[in-house]
């Protein structure tokens, strides 16, 4: 698998090389720091459950920006056929993809430590749920990055590929919240909630890693991976 690392260097440093890893970084802070400290001078309460709420949607918009061009580019620019007939396996292409953008988020989601930090410095914070919140949203970038990349897969129009992932994460979101999933009867709204990736961020978010929600997020994440695999040996046939 060592080639998955030297495309996802490549990738990496294609983000890097310009100002888009700067602005996007930059953008993603103020944003998330903002709308989270405007609630908490007005609530008062030393807490970063607000905070962890808040991202999950935030990376609504952020994340289908990075992922939009993992394969829609390539398309476009006509690189596809190029990397197809590299000597490189097509698993390996598709991970070097994925973990380019999962680390780059990973980045993202390192910066905002600066604000819990800021909060512990104003009360007695409980870094237990505050710690679990993070891997939660790892597991979570994990598994919109991975669905982003299968639909990116599947365009050469970035734009397309955009509002496609931001529509299917959001159906995957909301079907985790009580006013969709009460709609459903009995153990069928069970089943629905279950499916969401809100529904076990939620859980997560308690402060308890629950073998279940990692189990959940790591199958989504290489189901996703899986199809992107095949959507790309696809265009072998």
């Amino acid at each position: 698998m060592k080639y998955s690392f030297v495309i996802m260097k490549k990738e990496l440093s294609s983000y890097f090389n310009s100002a888009i890893a700067y602005i996007f970084f930059t953008l993603f802070l103020v944003i998330v720091s903002f709308l989270f400290f405007r609630l908490y001078f007005l609530i008062g309460i030393v807490s970063m459950n607000d905070f962890f709420s808040i991202i999950p949607w935030i990376f609504l918009i952020f994340i289908p920006s990075v992922t939009m061009k993992s394969w829609a580019e390539e398309k476009k620019s006509g690189t596809m056929e190029v990397l197809l007939t590299m000597p490189v396996r097509d698993v390996e292409l598709v991970a070097g993809k994925f973990l380019a953008g999962f680390v780059f988020v990973l980045i993202a989601i390192l910066l905002t430590l600066s604000v819990p930090i800021l909060v512990s410095m104003t009360g007695d914070l409980d870094w237990g749920p505050v710690l679990t919140s993070y891997i939660g949203l790892a597991f979570l970038a994990g598994s919109y990055v991975a669905i982003g990349n299968l639909v990116s897969s599947f365009t050469s129009n970035q734009v397309s590929a955009f509002l496609v992932t931001t529509v299917a994460v959001l159906i995957m979101m909301l079907i985790g919240t009580e006013p969709v999933y009460s709609i459903f009867p009995g153990s069928a709204g069970d089943i629905i909630r279950n499916l969401s990736l809100s529904y076990h961020f939620q859980s997560i978010q308690r402060g308890v890693l629950d073998s279940r929600d990692v189990v959940y997020y790591l199958s989504i994440i290489f189901l996703f991976i899986f199809y992107n695999i095949r959507s790309i040996e696809s265009r072998n046939w």
